[in-house]
């Protein structure tokens, strides 16, 4: 396992089991979040830390980025040799919107952490959350706006997250299952949205629709994450540049597109800003730095400098 961390580059936890070990393993840059735990006499791995209050583990840390952690006959111990090696990326996504806001990640609350989001005030009657990672930013906005907190959405449990269904038509099925509005929430109110992100633009179009058949004079949507300028190549599903809506279109522009009557989007200032400590994120999916050379940038590299595919 030593051995292929040297060797392996990107982002990377892992829980492998032997008949005699359990070894839980998170990559250099710490991209994505693993935590301990202890049950009884024995080790969990999770993660998340939410995943050990279901099964009523008792968090104990998280694992280092680089940190191999192997559990056994003799208990627990770590070999820490890859340890700061890398300076730390978690990716900042991770407190945007695939954590469950009751989890605690590298020391800082989801929940906590996404109410910190929302930028932008206008002048509204209601401020309403796009379920599920919208609901804490909107209850932030409206904190820190003065604009009452409603619920506008009822969502459907047994239905999994849009985000990652690869086909249109998937999400759009998929969001008309999800969601159905609260009209008395809406009707007749200047609605301030809140969702995590706009990616392609077309399934944000579908629900700005529904709050619009819902009755509201007018839809004011607040984004709690910059726009997506650039592909993820450390495992977000964010599409190629050519599909990303903000890629091709101002943001007014997008605000049209999708039908609201204004747009803002969180700064990129911002978002480092979300968890406690406020440095040591991946935000190439919005910056286009990355904190591990990728495939698109080798082959620039190469094409300005003339050289070969060998080269």
């Amino acid at each position: 396992v030593s051995a292929a961390m040297d060797r392996i580059k990107g982002a990377y936890s892992l829980v492998i089991m032997s008949p005699q070990k359990l070894i839980a393993v998170r990559d250099p840059h710490g991209f994505r979040p693993l935590c301990i735990g202890r049950l009884g006499d024995g080790w969990v791995f999770a993660s998340e830390s939410c995943a050990l209050d279901g099964i009523g583990a008792q968090f104990v840390r998280d694992v280092r980025p680089g940190e191999i952690v192997i559990a056994d006959k003799g208990g627990l111990r770590s070999i820490t040799t890859h340890c700061g090696q890398c300076p730390r990326s978690l990716c900042v996504f991770e407190y945007i919107y695939f954590a469950r806001p009751d989890s605690v990640i590298d020391g800082s609350c989801v929940h906590t952490a996404r109410q910190r989001a929302p930028e932008h005030p206008v002048q509204a009657d209601v401020g309403i959350g796009v379920p599920d990672s919208g609901l804490d930013a909107a209850l932030g906005y409206s904190k820190q706006s003065g604009i009452p907190y409603g619920v506008g959405f009822i969502k459907n449990k047994y239905i999994a997250r849009t985000f990652i269904q690869p086909e249109q038509s998937q999400r759009e099925k998929s969001v008309n299952i999800k969601l159905n509005t609260i009209s008395s929430t809406i009707r007749g109110k200047r609605v301030v949205l809140i969702d995590d992100s706009i990616v392609r633009g077309t399934t944000c179009a579908h629900i700005v629709k529904l709050v619009r058949e819902a009755g509201a004079t007018e839809v004011h949507m607040r984004v709690s994450a910059p726009p997506f300028l650039n592909p993820c190549y450390f495992g977000t599903d964010v599409d190629s540049r050519e599909n990303l809506i903000a890629c091709s279109h101002t943001i007014p522009e997008i605000a049209q597109i999708i039908g609201v009557d204004s747009l803002g989007y969180l700064s990129t200032d911002s978002v480092t800003k979300l968890a406690e400590g406020g440095e040591g994120f991946c935000t190439g999916c919005f910056t286009g730095e990355y904190p591990v050379e990728v495939p698109e940038k080798k082959a620039k590299f190469r094409f300005e400098r003339g050289l070969s595919e060998k080269e």
